[in-house]
């Protein structure tokens, strides 16, 4: 089974042959995020480390291209959004708002949950289920209307 960095690793070389330029670019900062988080923790990222990291650059796209919007820069914008849609297809496939509400139902039921000071629990428990597959900020939205 391929590792999530093997397939990472894949696509810059193919981006590589291609010389699609922009792109490489990409891929290229996203393996230096990893590398830089291996090399200051001594560890060896696995496939959810690994994800957490394409997470956390995919978010950085998305608030970049709210602040260049707002500063009426299409053209920044756009930079981004393209960037955004190179690093989305390393992520797992979406989870459909059927499995993530039943996710999220399941979840409020094992953990008992009956108020909004019982969040952070349910957050906690689903955030290894939705890695990667669902938006944490349209979860805890849903949990809120849930427990609310």
């Amino acid at each position: 089974m391929t590792t999530l960095k093997n397939q990472i690793t894949d696509v810059l070389k193919a981006t590589m042959r291609a010389k699609e330029m922009g792109k490489l670019t990409v891929i290229r900062s996203l393996q230096a995020a990893i590398k830089q988080i291996e090399v200051d923790e001594r560890i060896e990222l696995d496939d959810t480390q690994v994800l957490a990291v394409i997470e956390k650059q995919i978010k950085q796209r998305k608030e970049s291209i709210k602040a260049f919007e707002g500063a009426g820069r299409e053209d920044l914008a756009s930079k981004e959004q393209a960037e955004l849609e190179v690093l989305s297809q390393f992520l797992p496939e979406a989870m459909t708002e059927e499995e993530l509400d039943s996710i999220i139902a399941q979840t409020i039921t094992a953990q008992e949950a009956t108020s909004m000071k019982d969040m952070g629990k349910v957050m906690n428990s689903l955030r290894p289920l939705i890695a990667g597959r669902a938006d944490p900020s349209q979860v805890s939205a849903k949990i809120k209307a849930k427990l609310a």
